[in-house]
């Protein structure tokens, strides 16, 4: 038997608890992106990750546990990518076009993020009540913001008295669009808004719009 065949095997699996658990909430945030929390199922999930459903259960509870813990490790990617970037060393302005331009790639290559924000929401967010991480976690972006943005009011770049949370609003708002509308638009106005150079397009006016919302005037 070759070792890939071997690691297949439930057997094996169960001998790394942790690759288990990180295997099931990527196949089951799949299916919770696609069919939302009440159309995915867990036999779906456990057919796909070669572990039982006893296993799932025995990892998550039920399939709003596993479901919060999907949510919990969508946001914790986006926000280990943000951790990368190493923002703080850089001057205001270009921490900036980096962070927007880094949110802005970020959704349209997690296409399955944007879903499961979208049914989240659909649920008015009552799952996430479930979970203090998530809190915590999306705490440090806005963090992180807020001293990009504390730094640009020092140096005299960024105007005053804007909030953190509202800049991270923006941000989201332009980001996030681009993917939760993309479909929509093009059909609406014949025009493919996921074409490379469309992107490129969209994706740039991202950067500027935001560069221009927290820029004074003299550096625009």
């Amino acid at each position: 038997m070759s070792t890939t065949e071997d690691t297949k095997r439930p057997g094996r699996r169960q001998q790394d608890p942790e690759g288990t658990r990180r295997n099931i909430i990527e196949v089951a945030s799949n299916e919770f992106a696609l069919n939302g929390l009440a159309g995915a199922r867990i036999d779906e999930i456990a057919e796909k990750t070669r572990a039982s459903k006893r296993m799932i259960y025995y990892y998550f509870g039920d399939k709003e546990g596993l479901y919060v813990s999907a949510l919990e490790n969508a946001y914790r990617v986006v926000r280990e990518g943000e951790a990368e970037l190493d923002i703080e060393s850089l001057p205001p302005l270009e921490g900036l076009r980096r962070l927007v331009g880094f949110t802005f790639d970020h959704h349209s290559e997690h296409e399955d993020f944007i879903r499961m924000v979208m049914i989240e929401n659909i649920h008015s967010g009552r799952y996430m009540e479930r979970s203090p991480a998530l809190r915590a976690v999306n705490e440090a972006a806005i963090a992180r913001i807020g001293s990009i943005y504390t730094k640009g009011v020092a140096d005299g770049v960024f105007r005053d008295g804007l909030d953190p949370l509202e800049i991270h609003w923006q941000i989201s708002a332009l980001c996030f669009f681009n993917v939760s509308n993309r479909a929509t638009f093009s059909h609406l106005f014949g025009r493919d808004m996921g074409s490379a150079q469309n992107q490129a397009t969209l994706r740039q006016n991202a950067i500027d719009m935001v560069f221009r919302y927290l820029a004074k005037p003299e550096y625009i």
